[in-house]
């Protein structure tokens, strides 16, 4: 989740100003418009705050790593070599000359 682009969406969402949106949210508009820019990052709960001031709710969801538990790992690393396995029974080199048929030409068109 990219905060920049989340206050600015849930701002324009809301209709509502820069400044409008800083001042329901207990914040300043420059604090704002810097969080809008990128150019700082808000905390969490200071995130949570602008967002709720401007009518939406934050959802922070947790989803496992790819390089998660020994079991993860390994389950992933069969997955690959089957997959590995599968690439090598296709052949690697096509031949250089593409068959193709011929197709009738209309002389008469």
């Amino acid at each position: 989740m990219d905060a920049a682009s989340t206050i600015r969406r849930a701002r324009l969402g809301a209709g509502m100003s820069l400044r409008a949106l800083a001042q329901r949210a207990g914040t300043s508009h420059a604090t704002l418009a810097a969080y809008e820019a990128g150019r700082s990052i808000p905390r969490v709960d200071t995130l949570d705050r602008i967002l709720r001031a401007a009518g939406y709710a934050s959802d922070i969801t947790m989803s496992a790593r790819p390089d998660g538990t020994d079991a993860e790992r390994d389950a992933k690393g069969r997955e690959l070599l089957q997959v590995l396995d599968l690439a090598a029974q296709f052949p690697a080199r096509h031949d250089p000359v593409i068959g193709f048929p011929r197709l009738p030409t209309n002389a008469g068109m």
